[in-house]
């Protein structure tokens, strides 16, 4: 595994004239990792992934890379490769010719750069397409040649903005395995945009959610869907994401329209109450749970999706097709095990 490709931003601030972009975020990445920026459109994902690769200035903080300050250097100086949603390939020019760019922009020896081209080509399987001019390609082989570009001059630092979302959902999930697979090979230090959290969560290491200009949670896949350190952090991760019903803590209960449905050693106050649809289920007839009420049913194949009234409240649970489905209108009881619930202070949608 690559010992380069290290980095770390501390309190870096991006304005844009009144507007600020980026509020003194600390972030740091480390040499071989596959790190994934997460977050709605907006939240300063994309600014930071300019601001690593030089595109864009900083109003306040450092950056580095490899223990070197990198803050004001060009983008040519940083010796980090970025693919675009767009590609960005020139049309006037043949595939080869386009992965070969980046080391003719550095006066390679021309014997060196053909079998680097070929090599970087058969990486990313499009040994057999060297001769086309992009106009001739399919949406996922320019997606390719994109690659194949980037990782042509071994950089320390792979930088990708979205580059998997022109592409159709069954050729997403392919390109997904083979960038997984292709990052491993290089060892090289990978730094992925998205907005979608399924990408996000099946292809990183690490995570660093983003909102509204700040970063509000980093951690494993895993730790961010178990334990999201807030409420909106909860809301934007998982298909469908988390339940968010207001609540009340009282006497060590949290009271859910009234009713107790969990002891807590929370202090008494509004909170919110999160339950993933996974964990909630219709409980049997003769078994205690929340009063609701079937609104409709989702039948997504191999899965239900079950949307139910809780008084004025909505809340979906996701359930196996293998049995009948509730009817609409169906009065019904809510179950849960106490340990999957997730409770949020209301006031400051901090994780309790």
């Amino acid at each position: 595994m690559s010992q380069f490709g290290s980095v770390r931003m501390e309190g870096v601030v991006k304005k844009h004239g009144s507007f600020t972009a980026l509020h003194g975020m600390d972030l740091s990445i480390h040499p071989g990792e596959f790190f994934a920026l997460l977050g709605p459109s907006g939240s300063g994902k994309t600014t930071t992934l300019r601001i690593l690769a030089g595109l864009e200035e900083v109003n306040g903080g450092r950056v580095w890379l490899d223990d070197a300050d990198v803050t004001h250097a060009q983008p040519g100086e940083r010796d980090v490769a970025m693919v675009f949603q767009s590609y960005a390939l020139y049309p006037h020019m043949t595939v080869a010719e386009n992965i070969a760019f980046p080391l003719k922009m550095i006066d390679t020896p021309k014997a060196e750069i053909e079998g680097a081209v070929k090599e970087a080509a058969a990486k990313v399987n499009i040994g057999h397409l060297l001769a086309r001019k992009p106009g001739q390609l399919s949406g996922g082989q320019q997606q390719r040649c994109a690659l194949a570009r980037a990782i042509v001059r071994k950089p320390r630092l792979f930088l990708l903005d979205e580059p998997l979302s022109n592409l159709d959902a069954k050729l997403r999930i392919e390109t997904r395995a083979e960038l997984r697979r292709l990052q491993r090979a290089l060892g090289v230090t990978a730094v992925y945009v998205t907005h979608d959290q399924e990408e996000a969560m099946t292809i990183a290491d690490r995570v660093a959610v983003f909102m509204e200009g700040r970063l509000v949670q980093t951690g494993t896949p895993k730790d961010i869907f178990m334990k999201p350190a807030t409420v909106a952090v909860a809301g934007f991760i998982g298909t469908p994401p988390m339940n968010l019903l207001n609540a009340t803590v009282a006497d060590g209960l949290v009271l859910l329209d009234g009713a107790p449905v969990l002891a807590t050693e929370a202090r008494a106050g509004d909170v919110v109450l999160g339950m993933r649809p996974g964990d909630l289920r219709i409980a049997a007839a003769d078994m205690p749970g929340l009063p609701a009420r079937v609104e409709f049913v989702e039948d997504l194949g191999d899965a239900l999706i079950v949307h139910v009234a809780i008084g004025e409240q909505r809340a979906k649970l996701k359930t196996d097709a293998s049995g009948a489905p509730p009817a609409e209108g169906q009065p019904v009881r809510l179950a849960f095990a106490p340990e999957a619930a997730h409770l949020f202070d209301r006031a400051s949608g901090q994780r309790l």
